[in-house]
């Protein structure tokens, strides 16, 4: 992930096999970089306010499947508790730091991370089963039996 372009690479083997635009952090509320691990994915998840950020005051909880719920799809946890990659219903915004840290995705491009994610780290499943994913509102978690690496650099 480089935040200076907002972009989010797929490297396999040394390669670049695939590139995303995202959406980094704010000046105010920078993504941290440096070398993480990926250990698990969260498919549908549920956003809850951030009790001590500023910004969520007088936000409220928002299911799988709300509309307002701005993780989308899924979430990609590189550093625990607060920080992962996920869904946005922001979209105009990506290109453009304008997370409060975390990395901002298209939905269905954060899908297709996170299915590489779990397939690369050994957790793979069938294409229904991503698909009932995909299209459901069931929170799944699962954890990735093999670390999957990501870099964050400026």
């Amino acid at each position: 992930m480089d935040i200076s372009d907002n972009k989010l690479y797929v490297v396999k083997n040394g390669e670049t096999v695939d590139s995303y635009v995202v959406s980094a952090g704010t000046e105010e509320n920078p993504t941290p970089t440096g070398e993480f691990t990926i250990n698990k994915v969260i498919w549908n998840p549920a956003w809850v306010p951030p009790p001590n950020a500023e910004w969520a005051e007088g936000k409220t909880r928002k299911e799988p499947g709300d509309p307002d719920n701005p993780m989308k799809t899924a979430k990609i946890f590189f550093e625990e508790p607060d920080y992962y990659v996920h869904g946005t219903d922001q979209i105009e915004k990506l290109g453009d730091p304008a997370s409060a840290g975390c990395i901002r995705m298209r939905p269905w491009h954060v899908a297709e991370v996170a299915k590489l994610v779990m397939e690369t780290g050994g957790e793979s499943r069938s294409q229904s089963w991503y698909n009932a994913r995909i299209e459901g509102n069931e929170t799944v978690e699962v954890t990735i039996p093999n670390s999957i690496k990501i870099t964050i650099r400026e």
